[in-house]
């Protein structure tokens, strides 16, 4: 059974796609090395980006191969990738139904994604998909909440995510604990700032989240308001002040079993 798009995804996202581009943080440059050193792909191998957004994380996979697929659902992200990427393969699918032969790929990376379709019938994809001993490798950015203002910003977020599937939630890791498929290999994290003005990074990349970008207009504008407020009352910082906004960057690998 073909599973739906999450609703704060398909709709936050088609509304907020250009945006997402635009203010999201990147990701640390030393990621390529450590996936090269690790996963040791030939050139000439098959790699997977499901669920690829607007292709932020696309820039750290040119190094590892010379042929990419990425996947996305949601057409106005594809046109984002697109455009920033038209030397990329795209193809517009859901991550359980993706239209490649059995065994093809060699490694499948999921960046800022693999929390909207953690179930098994995606991980069967996968499976089908990855050549044997192939790789799954899952990234996320999340914000640094050690960072007191940070932390301020986090807890407005949880309580406007309602049932919305989000990476520090952990319910992403459940789909792993039923399956014998898959096994974790490795895991690290990169620390890295994201630097602009606190509109840029702070405000205006918090609208891009799905939740929010869904919400009407004048309910993001009291929200950017209040986030405003709150980094200006912990950091003095105003909205065209310039910041840096702490992230970690977390990463799995996982081997498919055979």
């Amino acid at each position: 059974m073909t599973q739906s798009i999450h609703p704060a995804a398909q709709k936050g996202f088609s509304s907020a796609a250009e945006l997402y581009q635009q203010v999201r943080p990147d990701y640390p440059e030393a990621i390529t090395p450590w996936l090269e050193q690790l996963l040791h792909l030939p050139a000439h191998s098959h790699v997977l980006d499901l669920g690829s957004g607007t292709g932020k994380f696309l820039n750290y996979l040119k190094p590892l191969s010379e042929k990419i697929t990425a996947v996305e659902p949601v057409a106005e992200m594809l046109q984002q990738l697109r455009k920033k990427h038209p030397d990329i393969e795209t193809l517009a699918a859901r991550s359980d139904h993706i239209p490649l032969p059995d065994h093809c790929v060699d490694a499948i990376f999921c960046a800022q994604s693999f929390h909207w379709f953690a179930n098994t019938e995606t991980l069967n994809e996968i499976h089908r998909l990855l050549q044997p001993e192939g790789t799954l490798v899952l990234v996320w950015n999340q914000r640094d909440i050690r960072v007191d203002w940070v932390a301020a910003l986090a807890n407005v977020l949880n309580q406007l995510e309602g049932n919305t599937p989000r990476y520090h939630t952990g319910q992403w890791q459940k789909v792993f604990e039923q399956q014998h498929d898959f096994k974790l290999c490795a895991e690290t994290t990169f620390a890295q700032l994201h630097h602009g003005t606190v509109e840029q990074v702070v405000s205006n990349r918090f609208l891009s989240t799905s939740f929010i970008a869904a919400l009407s207009e004048p309910e993001q504008q009291v929200l950017k308001q209040q986030f405003e407020k709150i980094v200006a009352d912990y950091t003095q910082k105003q909205a065209q002040d310039l910041i840096d906004f702490p992230y970690v960057t977390h990463v799995y690998v996982y081997k498919k079993l055979n």
